[in-house]
């Protein structure tokens, strides 16, 4: 068993160089007592390297839609350990989700497109997956004068200390990801105000 094994590629791909640490990152995590079970069966597709803004920098793993639910279980641990050793790097996890084109006249389409598949459906998905353990509690869509749109996600604020330092990684991933703005917020109680 290899640190290869943890990457899930297409044949005739070949993993680069920050898929390769990230897989033997989370390899050597394996052969940890506490995390060996947990960490046993996972695989991602991919990951890349995204500029977070202000000199940082943020790894992003994408992991097949089915092992999910897998990551989502030890993601807390796994993600505080890679950041670790990726040091000064956020670390996100988000699945790896395939957009279907909307069927035109001149397609010959034998069966309707899932709703899982459509373009909104999927950016809201990464949404889900990108503040994960968080819930998402109100969204507000911003249609400035020039057409240009901003959406707001409020986040639960019972996470607001542990993800505060990582709302501008939010943003810049999801605006590289989706290529929509985004504005990350914790909504204000209103005994607070």
């Amino acid at each position: 068993m290899s640190a290869l094994a943890k990457i899930a590629k297409p044949l005739g791909q070949t993993p680069d160089e920050l898929e390769m640490q990230v897989a033997q990152a989370i390899f050597d995590l394996e052969q940890n007592a506490e995390l060996k079970a947990d960490l046993r069966g996972l695989q991602f597709t991919s990951a890349k390297e995204v500029d977070a803004g202000h000199g940082r920098k943020a790894v992003v793993i994408f992991a097949p839609v089915p092992l999910l639910k897998a990551f989502h279980k030890v993601q807390t641990r796994l993600v505080r350990e890679l950041e670790k050793k990726f040091s000064d790097r956020h670390v996100l996890v988000i699945a790896q989700r395939r957009i279907m084109r909307k069927p035109t006249r001149r397609a010959r389409v034998t069966q309707m497109r899932p709703r899982s598949r459509t373009l909104t459906s999927v950016h809201e998905k990464i949404l889900e997956d990108l503040v994960y353990p968080t819930e998402i509690v109100g969204k507000r869509t911003k249609v400035r004068v020039d057409g240009s749109k901003l959406i707001k996600v409020f986040l639960d604020r019972k996470d607001h200390t542990a993800l505060e330092y990582k709302l501008d990684t939010f943003s810049a991933t999801y605006r590289k990801i989706t290529g929509k703005d985004v504005v990350f917020e914790f909504p204000v109680a209103a005994g607070q105000e």
